[in-house]
């Protein structure tokens, strides 16, 4: 691949601040230091001949996904590929695709009821590639990926993306939205949104999860994480036998904890096969839509 397909679009965006784009177009998003890009495919595609997929130790994949990934967050991994670029002699790490553990196995079981959860389905919680990988990159990797979890018997994956934008308490856009285009354009069977929540969102626009609440309430296996965010926040050190309940309460008004509405994510599932028989006898327990969304919530 030469050096015309990685030098700067010379066209420019007709936007510019949106998280997708309709898959028919002729850009593709990107991300470099938790901020997304677009690559044009006039930049000349994307030559296969120069990339390789490989197991990627977790380490190595929580700082790439840590550093460019949006969320700035690692989940709870089962399986970690890295996209690498050899082209110049030397193996370059452009791309990152996690597949893990949901917090509940309901996650995998309603969409795919007959395949074991964490076994045979999985989540894909992260996919993420730096504004360095040419068009068309992304529809590349997460083939290879889902080429090498059929050999380790996976048969379905599950993946959401939250069309919901999120603002810090200053009113900077932090999180702008996803429709789940890479997944539309990978022919995954579109599910509707999952249950309507009411996020909590802690100044910086991120998200504190129901789940790390409910460790703190009842004092579960990790619930010193939450606790010590909380407190680097401003919130009170817990006292020693003080209501872990009550506590919560006093720390999330302390540090100026926000709740904000949400429609609900958009849910995608992949079923894997090495034929389309073999795709199409995985059974999927929620209805399906042959209509994907196309702009974020409140566009």
């Amino acid at each position: 691949m030469g050096s015309r397909m990685l030098k700067p679009v010379q066209d420019t965006l007709p936007f510019d601040d949106l998280a997708e784009i309709p898959n028919a177009s002729d850009w593709c998003q990107r991300w470099q230091g938790r901020r997304h890009s677009f690559r044009h495919v006039s930049e000349g595609g994307f030559d296969a001949r120069r990339y390789v997929v490989e197991v990627l130790p977790e380490k190595a994949a929580k700082e790439f996904v840590v550093e460019h990934h949006y969320s700035g967050s690692f989940p709870s991994a089962r399986f970690r590929f890295g996209l690498y670029d050899i082209g110049d002699d030397e193996a370059r790490l452009c791309g990152v695709a996690v597949f893990g553990v949901p917090v509940t196995a309901a996650v995998l079981t309603r969409p795919l009821p007959d395949l074991q959860p964490y076994v045979e389905s999985v989540e894909c919680s992260r996919f993420v590639l730096t504004d360095a990988c040419p068009a068309n990159s992304e529809s590349w990797f997460l083939a290879r990926c889902f080429d090498e979890l059929l050999v380790h018997g996976v048969r379905g994956v599950v993946s959401f993306a939250d069309p919901v934008p999120r603002r810090d308490a200053s009113g900077t856009l932090v999180a702008v939205g996803h429709v789940g285009t890479i997944y539309q354009a990978t022919n995954a069977v579109y599910m509707g949104r999952a249950t309507p929540r009411t996020m909590k969102l802690l100044p910086n626009g991120a998200v504190l999860n129901a789940r790390m609440l409910q460790k703190v309430r009842r004092q579960e296996q990790g619930h010193e994480y939450a606790e010590r965010l909380l407190t680097r926040l401003g919130a009170p050190a817990p006292r020693a036998g003080a209501d872990p309940k009550e506590w919560l309460r006093e720390a999330l008004v302390a540090v100026g904890a926000r709740n904000q509405r949400h429609r609900g994510v958009h849910r995608y599932v992949y079923r894997l096969g090495r034929n389309r028989r073999e795709r199409e006898n995985i059974r999927l327990g929620l209805p399906t839509s042959g209509t994907f969304p196309k702009t974020p919530d409140g566009r």
